[in-house]
């Protein structure tokens, strides 16, 4: 993208709040990422410590994760293996392209992370709806984190279970709402609590790890299937044409990874929006053929017949897909604290700059504060996902979410942008660009609001 003479939208910095402001989340930065202070010499002249086949890699782990349980499901909704792969192909253009014009927009605005890319480039209104957005997204994959680690808790429990004909729910301290509370209380929280996350790096070997084995798994078990794991039925072809739009909440949760993406881009040793793109398109090709081997694998195994999470289509004794869910289970355990930290750090910002205190003056009150937001929004993550046992209820509104990072900010971000610049005549590339623009946002709106609709009218009302 040629970018021409001008200045980004200037009302950035317009709200009377803290100037330090800039602090409030930083948080969002990738955990594999680490970055240079921001400033006007910073861009561009190779300060950055990540090299380009690094940045891939670091892509490929921001997109890859449990999200890749619901595959199999989303093919089975989209009505077989050919519209689901035809619509996952659709959708990566669009993707990939959200990720180009992000980088595009930092460079112009010399903004680190997403929501100040937001801020500096569409203004106060999308600046605070992304931050907004970021932190219920957040939320609700807090609970999907949950939610999983009670169902991989169900079936380890089940093939623990020695008493022929005995029920896992039978006993007290095998019922999945006692399970699921005391991991939360005993793992998840301590881990919450921290100003600083440490561990992230490892947090995020260890999820690498997890999904690549999960992903092998149920290849393996498709290429040589046990006896029992017969498909109810395999369809060809979706029941409507808006029963497509259903497998669409799964995969923007799945490859939405472009609330990190900014800061890996600025983290590169070379910055160059040419570069990126090559990046990206490496990075989202690698993430299409993991997705796409357990969604059609998971899918030809079981047919319609396979579960919203397709570990929990296996048998419980099965002890491949036993490691699988343990693995799943720590990947969550040390997932669950990074959203909940990336979360809590707009919150913070949010608060900051609504009562003008800047982080130095407050700090005598931030650990009170830090400990009220964490443990309320702990126990508001729990209890909700100990009364909606489906992930894919849950995944069909954080979907929809995933879909503005993926199309509507990008698409206002590259509108702005084009907008901005100083041109005696607009040339054919730029009238592109803008029109490419509005169709981002047009199709992500759609998006939004059908797969927000349906949730609600469908998943949340059944």
């Amino acid at each position: 993208m040629a970018q021409g003479t001008g200045s980004i939208n200037s009302d950035y910095k317009d709200w009377e709040w803290s100037a330090d402001a800039g602090e409030r989340a930083r948080l969002l930065q990738s955990p594999s990422v680490e970055t240079v202070p921001k400033s006007g010499e910073s861009q561009g002249n190779g300060l950055g410590a990540t090299s380009a086949l690094g940045a891939v890699f670091i892509v490929v782990n921001a997109a890859l994760g449990a999200g890749l349980l619901n595959f199999p499901a989303a093919f089975s909704m989209a009505g077989g293996v050919a519209v689901g792969i035809a619509l996952q192909m659709c959708m990566l253009i669009f993707i990939i392209g959200g990720l180009v014009i992000l980088a595009y927009c930092s460079q112009a605005s010399n903004e680190r992370t997403y929501q100040e890319v937001v801020w500096a480039v569409c203004g106060k209104v999308p600046g605070v709806l992304c931050e907004v957005a970021i932190a219920v997204y957040t939320f609700g994959t807090c609970i999907a984190f949950l939610i999983i680690i009670g169902d991989q808790e169900d079936k380890i429990i089940a093939a623990l279970v020695t008493e022929p004909g005995e029920a896992e729910s039978s006993r007290w301290y095998t019922d999945r709402k006692f399970t699921i509370s005391i991991t939360a209380f005993l793992l998840i929280l301590p881990l919450s609590i921290p100003k600083e996350i440490g561990f992230q790096k490892y947090a995020s070997s260890l999820s690498v790890i997890g999904t690549w084995y999960v992903t092998a798994v149920i290849i393996i078990k498709y290429i040589w299937p046990d006896k029992e794991l017969v498909p109810v039925e395999i369809p060809t072809s979706p029941s409507t044409w808006t029963a497509v739009f259903n497998a669409v909440p799964t995969i923007c949760f799945g490859f939405q990874c472009h609330v990190s993406s900014v800061p890996v881009f600025n983290s590169m040793k070379q910055p160059e929006v040419k570069t990126w793109g090559a990046v990206v398109t490496a990075a989202m090709v690698i993430a299409l053929f993991v997705y796409t081997g357990t969604g059609v694998c998971g899918f030809l195994t079981f047919g319609a017949g396979v579960e919203q999470d397709v570990l929990l289509s296996y048998p419980s004794n099965d002890i491949p897909v036993a490691l699988a869910r343990a693995f799943i289970i720590l990947c969550v355990l040390t997932s669950y604290p990074i959203l909940h930290f990336c979360g809590r750090a707009v919150l913070e910002g949010l608060w900051l700059r609504y009562t003008g205190v800047t982080v130095e003056e407050d700090v005598v009150r931030e650990r009170r504060r830090r400990l009220l937001q964490t443990i309320s929004w702990f126990l508001l993550t729990l209890l909700l996902a100990l009364f909606i046992p489906d992930i894919g209820k849950v995944i069909s509104v954080i979907g929809g979410l995933a879909a503005c990072f993926i199309f509507i900010f990008p698409g206002l971000c590259l509108i702005q942008a084009k907008l901005s610049e100083i041109q005696e005549t607009r040339a054919i590339s730029w009238w592109a660009q803008v029109s490419y623009g509005v169709f981002m946002v047009t199709l992500g709106a759609f998006i939004f609001g059908q797969t927000t609709a349906n949730a609600i009218f469908v998943d949340l009302t059944a």
